[in-house]
Formats: structure tokens, C-alpha cells, sequence
């Protein structure tokens, strides 16, 4: 009897083992170019690790690395990210990027244009509503999804 238990004993420890290499194995990397002072990119980050992310940070800045990524000066934000062949820019809630990487969509990738108060990385007491974009191959964007503060009465803006 000793055995047996034994016996079912390393093989529930294996098989424990083994889920843990494979649902690190599917974490989705991602690399992040950012300021190395910059507090809300490190929020971001955090933001990212907490969803399952394996983030690579390169504090260099992100002016570079959003040139390259095809994405125009007037959607940026504090930092760039590389994701599984997308860019993302900025402030963009990691439940947005999964959808993308799920959906995968002819596109260069997201953004969250500035640096929108409520979004992660940007917690505030009076958040607004904002959008995250995405950036179609030719550089239009359309509303990939609308982000509305919990609580309408903490906001300063309003989407009718």
C-alpha cells in the first residue's frame, strides 16, 4: 500500500510540476521603451506582470522605437511596446492587448493617445473616459474600445 501512495504521490507533484512550466511557457512577452524615470511607465509595467505579461523593459525612451514602429507623433504617449509583431502605445489596458493578440487584426497595433487619467499606470481620483485606437496598416485609426470611469460623478468629461 506504501508504494501506491508513494508512487501517486510523485506523480501528482509531476504533473503539478508540469503546469507551472506550461503556463509560464504561455506568457506573452513583451518589450517596453520607456524613460527610466518615469513613474507611470513603471506602474504600467506592474500593470502588465499582473496580467500574465513577461515584460522586457529598455529605458532608452520611446521616441525611437515608436518612429520605427510606423506610429505618428500625434498619438504618443510616454512609452512604446512590441508585442508578438504589434505596437502599443502607451497607457493601453492589458484586457485591449489581449484581444488584439486573440483577434490579431491586419494592424500596426494601439494607442492611448496622452496619457489618459483612470488608465493603468495613470490611476487618478477623477478619472476620464478615453479611447484606445487602433492603427490600421495605411496610419488611419478607428475606436478599438472606450474606457468610461466607474463612477460617472469623479469624472470632469462625459460621453454621451
Amino acid at each position: 500500500m506504501k508504494p501506491l501512495i508513494h508512487k501517486l504521490l510523485l506523480k501528482s507533484m509531476l504533473a503539478v510540476s508540469l503546469c507551472g512550466m506550461i503556463s509560464y511557457a504561455a506568457a506573452t512577452k513583451i518589450e517596453v521603451y520607456k524613460s527610466p524615470k518615469c513613474k507611470c511607465c513603471a506602474k504600467w509595467v506592474d500593470h502588465m506582470r499582473a496580467n500574465g505579461f513577461t515584460v522586457e523593459t529598455k529605458n532608452i525612451g520611446n521616441k525611437e522605437a515608436r518612429k520605427r514602429a510606423g506610429i505618428r507623433p500625434s498619438l504618443g504617449s510616454c512609452h512604446t511596446s512590441l508585442v508578438e509583431g504589434y505596437a502599443i502605445e502607451g497607457h493601453v489596458p492589458a484586457n485591449d492587448i489581449k484581444r488584439l493578440l486573440k483577434e490579431r487584426p491586419s494592424a500596426i497595433g494601439l494607442a492611448a493617445p496622452g496619457m489618459p487619467k483612470g488608465s493603468p499606470g495613470m490611476e487618478s481620483s477623477r478619472p476620464n473616459p478615453y479611447n484606445v485606437l487602433l492603427i490600421n496598416k495605411e496610419g488611419s485609426v478607428s475606436v478599438y474600445n472606450r474606457h468610461l470611469p466607474s463612477d460617472k460623478n469623479k469624472s470632469v468629461m462625459r460621453l454621451k
